[in-house]
């Protein structure tokens, strides 16, 4: 799936939060982006997926499916949604339901029957570790960390072809953190998907993408294809001094 950005504005109480000229996320890409808090990740995301109204500009989506062209505009179509997996934080969650009962949910929804549901449930053993399934609690009730699990596996669950996730890494211990850097990267090639993320984490960010974005104030000051040792020392002198590069 191709990500098409053009000339998208996004205003709170006079002070633009957004302000994207244009922007294009090719398939089969792995986007980091990347800001300080406030820079405009997450309100990017909501508007990518029709979760917050533009002021101006718009957000196409496309691709070829089944050797046919796709595209269409995120505001004024649905039918991306069947291509697109996304986590942003435990508001996508159902969280009066167990973790078994939400995954069934969202299987029918996508059209994933039972056995396959259980197939695919079985690549993320690891990363559940045996703290999700079989446990009978509901997801209010789980740890941030599992609460976290249960949204990611939920926005993979379906294979989509374009798949964001904001902040994966948060309330993760050391351990998740590594199995879902794995998992994510195991998953851009098998399934050939474009992935965007955006994360505080450099180091895992800078491990599994080859594209990496700078946002700051809502604006794109930077765009880098991967040159993993330019990318760090960059990257890292902007965080330590927030200096221009």
């Amino acid at each position: 799936m191709n990500l098409t950005i053009e000339n998208l504005t996004k205003t709170f109480r006079g002070k633009k939060a957004l302000d994207i000229e244009r922007y294009i996320v090719h398939s089969g890409e792995v986007v980091g982006l990347v800001g300080n808090n406030g820079a405009g990740k997450t309100t990017l995301f909501r508007i990518v997926l029709d979760l917050l109204k533009a002021d101006s500009g718009y957000v196409k989506i496309g691709g070829e499916i089944a050797g046919r062209p796709f595209s269409c505009d995120t505001s004024r179509s649905e039918d991306w949604k069947s291509y697109t997996g996304a986590f942003i934080d435990t508001g996508f969650l159902i969280d009066y339901l167990t973790p078994e009962e939400y995954f069934r949910f969202l299987a029918k929804i996508t059209g994933i029957g039972d056995r396959s549901l259980a197939e695919r449930l079985a690549h993320f053993e690891c990363f559940m570790n045996g703290e999700i399934i079989g446990r009978k609690t509901l997801i209010r009730n789980l740890s941030m960390g599992n609460k976290q699990k249960v949204g990611i596996i939920g926005a993979m669950l379906h294979y989509p072809q374009l798949l964001i996730l904001d902040e994966p890494f948060n309330f993760l211990d050391p351990t998740s953190q590594l199995t879902m850097k794995y998992l994510l990267e195991s998953y851009a090639k098998e399934q050939r998907a474009t992935i965007i993320v955006s994360s505080h984490n450099l180091i895992h960010t800078l491990d599994i993408c080859n594209r990496i974005t700078l946002l700051e104030q809502g604006r794109i000051i930077k765009d880098y294809d991967r040159d993993y040792a330019l990318l760090t020392s960059e990257i890292e002198a902007y965080f330590r001094g927030n200096v221009n590069i």
